[in-house]
């Protein structure tokens, strides 16, 4: 049995799909019976460092402005339809399962005229438009919310995959060893903020409004983004109290040390709060109409996370202060974050690809 992934530009769509590759390397299968597509953006590299093969195409999302690269999109498409429909036939796959990005609907084409099993995973309350498209194609849809099936009628809830390592997650028995990591003292609270691997120019300002009006009751451990980390790193210079990193490639360790989060609300950030229980300050990307306040209504709704507009600096920092004062609110809201998510979702779907694929 082999099987073919299509997963391309961002990590809320690579990420969830290399989770379910590896669960189906832990059921048995060989790496070498996976084979991804994408285009020249991070899958490119992340991909292969993780051991898959990984074939390349000529390929990318529509122009939100005009752009005379769109007219050659319809071209691209099939263009790229053609060499996966190719490597579909050479390779032996048995089914095809895109996660959605620009890579989707060529992939879906290609299985199509191969005539096998399509699944979609849509990781987002508010769906791609790239899988909206071809949903109505697949043999199945699924889905990381109950919101999702408002645009994707066929869709099957599963949640949104992570790593094995968020699925098993005890924060009790990581949190010292992470407090070291970071060289954050044991005995001291702390506060993690988030603004993904490329940063946040509104959440870094709001890191800075808070590190100057904390009172040393807290430790700040802030993942600044690369663009950003340099001129973070000399603000942060006279706190002792103020951690800033450019990336952290292993966030299991950075929910592990804190005891509030503030975050933006990509897909994957509220599935991983949700898994790991972490009270959260959700602060939503202002962008696509919306989409990110729709991803944490769920855990907002259950208690789990105060949501709050980033144009309100002052609420956040206000909430920030509020909260790391109250256990008790924290730990009412870790527990009602951790009766939100769905564990175990990238073995769902992998098993139900694998069933799909046998045929």
């Amino acid at each position: 049995m082999r099987i073919g992934f299509a997963a391309a530009g961002s990590g809320g769509h690579v990420y969830p799909a290399l989770a379910v590759a590896d669960a189906m390397v832990a059921s048995g299968m060989d790496h070498s019976d996976i084979v991804f597509f994408g285009g020249d953006r991070m899958e490119a590299t992340t991909i292969p460092a993780a051991g898959f093969r990984f074939v390349q195409v000529d390929i990318h999302g529509l122009r939100r402005s005009l752009s005379v690269e769109n007219l050659s999109l319809p071209f691209k498409i099939t263009a790229a339809s053609k060499i996966i429909g190719a490597e579909i036939r050479s390779a032996g796959l048995n089914a095809m399962i895109v996660f959605g990005g620009y890579v989707s609907g060529p992939a879906a084409q290609a299985a199509r005229r191969t005539k096998i099993p399509l699944i979609v995973h849509e990781a987002n309350a508010v769906p791609g438009i790239a899988n909206r498209l071809i949903a109505s194609r697949a043999s199945l849809v699924l889905v990381a919310s109950v919101a999702a099936t408002s645009k994707l009628k066929t869709g099957v809830v599963v949640g949104n995959p992570l790593r094995r390592a968020f699925d098993t997650f005890d924060r009790s028995s990581r949190t010292a060893e992470s407090k070291v990591r970071y060289g954050i003292p044991l005995d001291a609270k702390v506060l993690g903020i988030v603004g993904g691997s490329l940063g946040s120019g509104a959440l870094n300002a709001i890191a800075v409004e808070i590190a100057s009006h904390n009172p040393r009751s807290f430790h700040i451990l802030h993942i600044a983004g690369t663009p950003h980390a340099g001129a973070l790193l000399e603000a942060s210079a006279s706190y002792d109290d103020w951690t800033v990193l450019p990336y952290e490639e292993d966030m299991i360790h950075l929910y592990a040390a804190c005891d509030l989060v503030v975050s933006r609300a990509g897909a994957m950030t509220i599935a991983e709060l949700e898994e790991t229980a972490t009270p959260a300050i959700v602060v939503p990307l202002p962008a696509g109409k919306g989409y990110q306040t729709h991803n944490a209504d769920e855990l907002q709704i259950s208690g789990g996370a105060v949501v709050i507009s980033q144009d309100d600096t002052e609420a956040v920092v206000a909430a920030v202060f509020s909260l790391m004062a109250d256990d008790a609110a924290r730990g009412e809201m870790g527990r009602r974050a951790g009766q939100t998510g769905r564990r175990n979702a990238a073995t769902e779907v992998a098993n139900r690809t694998m069933e799909l694929a046998h045929g």
